[in-house]
C-alpha cells in the first residue's frame, strides 16, 4: 500500500446507559492500542469483553465516550469506504443477486476497471458460482455469509474488520476460506483486525494475538506471534501459544 495505516486507539472508553435500570453498563475500560498497515490482529476474549465494541469504534458506528479513534492522525466520526466491516451475521441486499451484492462496493465507489474479473475471483473463491443470480433469501446462513466477506474484501479497504466472520461456516469451509483471507491479506498488506472466540483461528491468522477482560472490557496481553505462514496447528510452538492464551482466559489445565 502506498501510504501506511496507522490505527490508534487513545485512552478510548465506552459506556452506555441502561434507563430501564437505571444504571450505566460499561462495556470498555480505558484502552489504548495502535496498529498498522501489514498486521493482522486477532482478538479474543469471553463474550462481554469489549471485543465487538472496539471494532465498532474503529468503524465508526460509535463513538468513545473517552479518548479518540484515528486513522493516520485523523479523527475517526463515522464509517468509510477505507474501513470494511464483516459483521456476525451477514447483512446482504436482499433485493440484489448475489453477484450483485458482491459487486455493490466496487459500483458504489466508482472501482468499475476490472471489476467483472474480481467478482468472479470472489465467486470461485466462496464456491458459489453456480448460485450468482440467486437472491439471499434463497441462500443457508453459511453462504451468505460468504457473500457478506467477499463483499468486504473485493474493495480492499485499507482497515478490514472481521467481527466472527467465519463463525457460520463448516469446519472445512472455514479453513479454506481462513487461508483465502491470508492470501489477500499477505497480497495488500491491508491492516486486518478479527474478533472471534476461537483461539486456534487467533493464532493460525494473526500476527499479533490481543486478549481480553471483561467487567469492563480492557485488555490483558498483547501476544506476537513469531510463527511464519503456512502455520501448522499441531507444531509445539503452535501449541504452545494455544496454551498461554487458554490460560489466560481461565480454561488452562487444571492440577489434579
Amino acid at each position: 500500500m502506498a501510504e501506511q495505516t496507522v490505527l490508534k486507539l487513545d485512552r478510548v472508553s465506552k459506556s452506555f446507559a441502561r434507563i430501564e435500570r437505571d444504571e450505566i453498563t460499561y462495556a470498555l475500560g480505558e484502552t489504548s492500542l495502535e496498529m498498522r498497515s501489514g498486521e493482522f490482529v486477532s482478538i479474543v476474549g469471553a463474550s462481554g469483553c469489549g471485543k465487538s465494541t472496539i471494532l465498532r469504534l474503529i468503524a465508526g458506528l460509535i463513538v468513545p465516550t473517552m479518548g479518540a479513534v484515528t486513522v493516520n492522525g485523523q479523527p475517526v466520526d463515522g464509517p468509510d469506504p477505507s474501513r470494511g466491516m464483516v459483521f456476525q451475521k451477514p447483512t446482504l441486499f436482499p433485493w440484489l443477486t448475489v453477484e450483485k451484492n458482491i459487486s455493490f462496493s466496487l459500483r458504489i465507489q466508482k472501482k468499475l476497471d476490472g471489476s467483472a474479473e474480481k467478482v468472479e475471483r470472489m465467486l470461485r473463491l466462496i464456491g458459489l458460482e453456480e448460485f450468482r443470480d440467486d437472491y439471499p433469501a434463497q441462500l443457508s446462513g453459511g453462504m451468505a455469509q460468504r457473500v457478506a466477506l467477499a463483499r468486504s474484501l473485493i474493495s480492499e479497504p485499507g482497515i478490514l474488520l472481521l467481527d466472527e466472520p467465519l463463525g457460520a461456516l463448516d469446519a472445512f469451509t472455514r479453513m479454506n476460506m481462513q487461508d483465502e483471507i491470508l492470501g489477500m491479506w499477505q497480497g495488500s498488506q491491508q491492516l486486518v483486525i478479527m474478533v472471534t472466540h476461537d483461539v486456534d483461528e487467533a493464532i493460525y491468522m494473526g500476527t499479533r494475538v490481543i486478549v481480553m477482560e471483561a467487567r469492563p472490557g480492557r485488555v490483558r496481553a498483547e501476544i506476537p506471534v513469531e510463527l511464519d505462514y503456512p502455520r501448522n496447528r499441531s507444531s509445539a510452538q503452535f501449541v504452545g501459544y494455544r496454551n498461554q492464551i487458554l490460560e489466560m482466559l481461565h480454561y488452562g489445565a487444571k492440577e489434579s
